[in-house]
């Protein structure tokens, strides 16, 4: 049931954007819903058409911040309250996370972000009540809310406990803690483009990384940016970029890019001349991938279907490659979305392992020989990545592993493993600017049918 509110006589600057916010916020906390289907497509929240490009920039970044720093906001807030955050006004709560976020991490003066996190509670039947309590609050994490932080500054509250412990068990503890670091900072914005990265760092005010991409920290609307409509390049973390280059030379080659949308991977294909297929199992996705490739003027067969059946009906004489982005807990990516971190569970693993295998099965039967299969996950998981192509090669003895030389990444070794694939961590790629280093984490490998 939506919150009750007053009706306020006039909009206060600001207070729009706030209370989307906090209603994502509700529905990521309390409602397991993802940020994507409430900031995009048919489900997306009614009111963000109604907010300028500035708020809406604003409400993004306030729900990025909360729930990047979720347990750290969560221990400061427990040390100002006295009896623990209100449970029967989900507004309070929201208001209180809002509040402490603009206060501690964000360029936003004290004194407005108390106000307006009071005017947001105040507007709320249910959490009205409590608006002396969070003025009091926030007042007190404005003098005494730093210090608080810096108690727990090692202590890495801001990832879920049991992914803190599965990824300190599979690449230790120093690593896992720099992960943990690294998914703690706003992302920069990474773009592939068609030609000249040296020319469009330049006009984004970016610079190029080693691997191609361009990466740069400008903020706005992406259709607004230079180059956007004249479909000079498309956005794709710099890690997600590297598997669809791993086939080499692609020209003229029939190559089926499965779970394909939103078409990052089908572009890269595309644009080096193979002869593309895009399957996804989404209709919406698939339509956006479809305007994507228009607006970039490229082409490829477009296919909505659940990639093992569209393989298993699509066999014939095999196709020169395929490359899965398999469906995954997207664990890789929690420094772009923040709430995969608080939504997924581990119990999410073992589902998705088992179509993850489905959809390996399908492309071995569907490879000619001499075909070649990249397969990738945007998951920090073993069992989603490194353990399932060890059992893959284990049981599919035609297939054999093509190892992948550091000079094919731009000699960046370290994401390189001991098996020759492909495994880039949120903490690698360092830079002095910590807004400019990182890379989504990626698993990625290649195979190829030999008999």
């Amino acid at each position: 049931m939506p919150p009750q509110r007053f009706a306020l006589p006039s909009e206060v600057p600001g207070l729009a954007a706030r209370r989307i916010a906090a209603d994502i916020l509700d529905g990521v906390l309390h409602k397991r819903r993802t940020l994507d289907e409430q900031l995009d497509g048919t489900a997306a929240h009614p009111g963000l058409k109604s907010l300028s490009d500035r708020d809406r920039a604003l409400m993004r970044r306030l729900v990025a911040t909360i729930l990047r720093r979720l347990g750290t906001l969560g221990h400061v807030l427990s040390r100002l309250l006295d009896r623990g955050i209100p449970t029967d006004a989900p507004r309070a709560q929201s208001a209180l996370l809002i509040g402490a976020a603009q206060i501690l991490w964000m360029d936003v003066p004290d004194h407005a972000a108390v106000d307006l996190s009071v005017r947001l509670v105040q507007s709320d039947r249910r959490a009205a009540k409590y608006a002396g309590l969070v003025n009091a609050v926030l007042r007190r994490c404005a003098r005494e809310g730093q210090p608080l932080i810096d108690e727990v500054k090692s202590r890495n509250l801001d990832v879920a406990p049991w992914l803190l412990a599965r990824w300190s068990a599979h690449y230790g503890a120093t690593t896992a803690s720099a992960i943990a670091h690294a998914i703690g900072q706003e992302p920069s914005f990474d773009i592939t483009v068609k030609s000249d990265p040296s020319q469009w760092a330049t006009r984004l005010h970016g610079e190029t990384l080693p691997t191609g991409s361009v990466r740069t920290v400008l903020q706005g609307s992406v259709t607004m940016l230079p180059g956007f409509s004249e479909g000079q390049w498309w956005v794709q973390d710099a890690a997600a970029a590297l598997p669809a280059r791993l086939f080499g030379d692609v020209a003229n080659k029939n190559i089926v890019d499965l779970c394909a949308a939103p078409g990052g991977k089908t572009a890269q294909l595309a644009h080096g001349g193979a002869r593309v297929t895009a399957v996804d199992r989404s209709p919406a996705r698939m339509a956006r991938l479809r305007d994507n490739l228009a607006r970039l003027s490229l082409d490829a067969a477009c296919a909505v279907s659940e990639g093992s059946e569209w393989l298993a009906q699509n066999r014939g004489d095999g196709f020169d490659g395929i490359l899965i982005d398999a469906p995954c807990t997207s664990t890789g990516t929690i420094r772009r979305h923040p709430d995969i971190g608080w939504l997924r569970q581990e119990s999410d693993i073992a589902p998705l392992a088992a179509t993850q295998r489905r959809l390996l099965q399908g492309a071995v039967a569907a490879l000619k020989i001499g075909g070649m299969l990249v397969y990738c996950t945007c998951s920090l998981e073993p069992e989603e990545g490194e353990q399932a192509i060890a059992d893959l090669l284990k049981s599919e003895t035609a297939l054999q592993r093509v190892p992948i030389e550091a000079s094919e990444v731009a000699g960046l070794s370290e994401i390189i493993t001991a098996d020759g694939d492909l495994r880039t961590l949120p903490s690698h790629l360092a830079h002095p600017d910590p807004r400019l280093a990182g890379l989504d984490g990626f698993y990625a490998t290649r195979l190829v049918r030999r008999n």
